[in-house]
């Protein structure tokens, strides 16, 4: 098992709050999710030594709004995130409000969620943003109503957010990289998905994939990656990879759903010999691994996440200087560690 970032340390805690996962909010909607559960002594897990928040303890609130706006709700990884900043609320007695869009390619929707976080004069708002640009004007309002931001998952290419709670994605990816280049025997052709072009994490475990295959694996021949974030339009891709390149020997999937299309795809066409490298966990994924139509993926600390969003948010109002980034974790699972605990802690159906 290799382990990686020493944030993945934490899950025991984590084990403790991925526990709750199926009895979140199903996936699939976008309805606000609120907490307003009392405070208990339960402390928070701790974050990585290279990337701790500062010193100092986190203030105790009276029910205070922090409102989290997410990139989607179609997903587990989403609930789970969820789960960690209710559960921060209830920890620190603060009121946690979360959304998010439909799914990741819905920019306007995330946009109104946005706005309406700003209406609702939170103390604090958590933001992982589907597109920064198209965000702007909102973040322009934010910033003139002195409302601290903290991003998470996807960063936020702005100078508002006081910190940045996210998994290293570029350091993930290759990862996710080095073990395609192992099960592949550094040969092949091999075909890239990606679950979007304009968010920071998009971008970094595409490109994080595609650098370090071409840094480190000169005969593995690379297609040019394409964009697809929803299961069944990555799943017809994958599809059209394998029709148009019978030698493809490999298909990585950035996310949930593109790794999961990815699958589905390479099980449609019939081909039982091409690996498949996926980004975060969920049911389909988890079978797949468990069953060999999956090779390996990279996991995610979600429920620590959203924990450390929220913490973060807490210490923002309280002028807590933080570092600018707050790295949450991940680790490669595959059959052969799927059932560790340490790896077993960071997965989500």
């Amino acid at each position: 098992m290799r382990l990686l970032r020493s944030a993945i340390a934490a899950s025991s805690v984590l084990a403790l709050t991925l526990a709750g996962c199926s009895t979140s909010t199903p996936a699939g909607t976008g309805a606000p999710s609120e907490s307003t559960q009392p405070a208990t002594s339960a402390p928070a897990p701790s974050t990585s030594d290279t990337a701790a928040p500062s010193t100092g303890d986190v203030p105790k609130g009276n029910g205070e709004l922090i409102y989290l706006v997410s990139k989607g709700f179609q997903h587990r990884f989403w609930q789970a995130v969820k789960e960690g900043a209710e559960k921060a609320g209830t920890d620190y007695n603060y009121k946690i409000q979360f959304t998010g869009p439909d799914d990741e390619t819905k920019v306007t929707q995330q946009l109104d969620q946005l706005k309406a976080a700003l209406d609702a004069k939170p103390i604090a708002i958590g933001f992982a943003a589907l597109d920064t640009g198209a965000a702007e004007p909102v973040l322009a309002q934010i910033q003139a109503a002195n409302i601290p931001m903290v991003a998470f998952d996807s960063g936020v290419d702005s100078d508002l957010p006081v910190t940045t709670v996210q998994t290293d994605n570029e350091a993930a990816a290759q990862e996710a990289a080095k073990h395609m280049i192992d099960l592949l025997g550094g040969k092949g052709t091999v075909g890239v998905i990606c679950h979007d072009q304009t968010s920071q994490t998009g971008k970094q475990r595409c490109n994080g994939f595609v650098d370090y295959v071409k840094a480190n694996a000169p005969d593995i021949k690379l297609l040019e990656p394409q964009v697809a974030g929803e299961v069944g339009l990555a799943a017809n891709t994958a599809k059209a990879m394998i029709q148009a390149n019978p030698d493809i020997a490999g298909v990585y999937g950035t996310n949930e759903a593109a790794a999961t299309g990815a699958v589905q795809g390479v099980t449609e066409s019939g081909k039982t010999d091409i690996k498949v490298v996926g980004f975060d966990s969920g049911k389909t994924q988890l079978e797949a691994i468990r069953d060999g139509r999956m090779a390996g993926a990279i996991t995610q600390s979600p429920v620590k996440m959203g924990y450390e969003t929220v913490v973060a948010a807490i210490k923002a109002v309280n002028n807590i200087e933080q570092p600018k980034i707050i790295d949450s974790g991940f680790a490669w699972y595959d059959k052969t560690n799927i059932d560790d605990p340490d790896i077993a802690a960071n997965l989500y159906e």
